[in-house]
């Protein structure tokens, strides 16, 4: 068993490989391609386009791990049933029981290296890069909307404890330092009756929970409120102008950076963090609690993939040449992508149970695996 461990093990680690160095390969032309028409503008160069097409790579080979041990291990199982090598080797008592067992213990080194890929190089390749290619070419991020970004806090007491409020704030930008620009901050009681309007040309962190803003215009209104709540109409309003301010915020500027990130570049730990900060200040969070459980399940993708390519080793080379193998794993990868994409869609319009919609794809395909392996088991 052990010469079998290690023939399965070398052939397909070395078929996954080259598989997945032809698809890295074909994503790099192609993003190469859209970055040559950045190219000459300011500083950026050639050598500046490779490095972040290069940093790029990590997240396509996270993405694309499962496919590639698909086809791989479907292009050696079809090798062996070519050549007859696997019914050698089920006439010398390897049974269906004890492939799944050489292929399971495979496809935990898929499964951890998928993990590492995800939950630590992903992330900093992405950041590196966006953060190279921002300074480099002196841009700012802004949010989808075309006020900025947004965000929501909670006003504590003196006591930094208590929460007497919420606070809205709106960055126009945030640098790529972290600096956020042209920044206004919406104040509330806990009515939901407006305390304060503040506007700042930027705003700078300083250390954990302090952020100092700068040119700052003031306008408060609490004032009424403490003399009459039930009074509203000709309002005491106390308006002050501030060289600089301290502001006390759960607010970071990994927060604000988040909310222009792609929550699939995110780890696992960053979006459990984000999406308990979400809840805590009563936001949706059902996107970033559906990405959290991709990334937390997405290595085991690896198990069904390896599951669905060993009914492939059981077909006779009659049912099919090796090309049109190849081309039916492709479409089986190409079908797990979308069909992971098209539940974590459906999971946001239709409230679903963000664990069971990153679970189901891989169930469905898991199903389909058991099937094919029962169908060859019969014929």
């Amino acid at each position: 068993m052990r010469v079998l461990q290690r023939y399965f093990a070398t052939e397909i680690i070395q078929a996954v490989v080259f598989v997945l160095i032809a698809f890295l390969a074909l994503f790099a032309f192609f993003d190469m391609m859209s970055e040559v028409r950045w190219v000459g503008q300011g500083p950026y160069r050639l050598e500046h386009a490779f490095l972040y097409v290069s940093l790029g790579l990590p997240a396509y080979a996270y993405q694309l791990m499962p496919i590639a041990v698909l086809i791989g291990t479907i292009y050696v199982m079809s090798q062996f049933a070519a050549r007859s090598e696997f019914t050698v080797m089920r006439a010398s008592s390897l049974s269906m029981t004890g492939a799944i067992a050489l292929l399971l213990r495979l496809a935990i080194i898929f499964a951890l290296i998928t993990f590492v890929l995800g939950e630590f190089l992903v992330p900093k390749a992405s950041d590196f890069a966006e953060n190279f290619k921002r300074k480099l070419m002196g841009a700012a991020v802004s949010a989808e909307f075309r006020s900025g970004l947004w965000a929501k806090d909670v006003v504590r007491g003196p006591d930094g404890k208590t929460a007497i409020g919420s606070r809205f704030i709106n960055a126009r930008k945030i640098n790529a330092d972290g600096v956020l620009k042209s920044v206004r901050l919406f104040e509330f009681d806990p009515d939901m009756r407006m305390l304060a309007l503040i506007t700042a040309d930027e705003g700078r962190f300083l250390s954990e929970g302090k952020w100092e803003l700068r040119q700052v215009e003031e306008i408060r209104f609490d004032e009424i409120y403490k003399q009459n709540p039930e009074v509203i109409s000709r309002p005491k309003v106390v308006n002050r102008k501030m060289a600089t301010s301290l502001m006390s915020s759960e607010i970071t500027p990994a927060i604000m950076a988040v909310l222009v990130t792609n929550p699939d570049k995110m780890s696992a730990f960053d979006l459990a963090s984000f999406s308990r900060y979400l809840a805590e200040n009563k936001q949706r969070s059902e996107r970033y609690e559906i990405a959290f459980w991709s990334k937390v399940l997405y290595p085991f993708a690896v198990f069904v993939m390896m599951a669905l390519a060993l009914p492939f080793a059981y077909l006779h080379v009659r049912s099919g040449g090796l090309s049109l193998k190849i081309f039916a794993g492709i479409m089986i990868g190409v079908s797990f992508q979308l069909i992971n994409s098209l539940f974590t869609h459906l999971g946001l319009l239709n409230a679903w149970p963000p664990f069971a919609t990153a679970m189901m794809p891989s169930t469905l395909f898991l199903i389909a695996a058991i099937w094919a392996l029962r169908w060859v088991e019969r014929h």
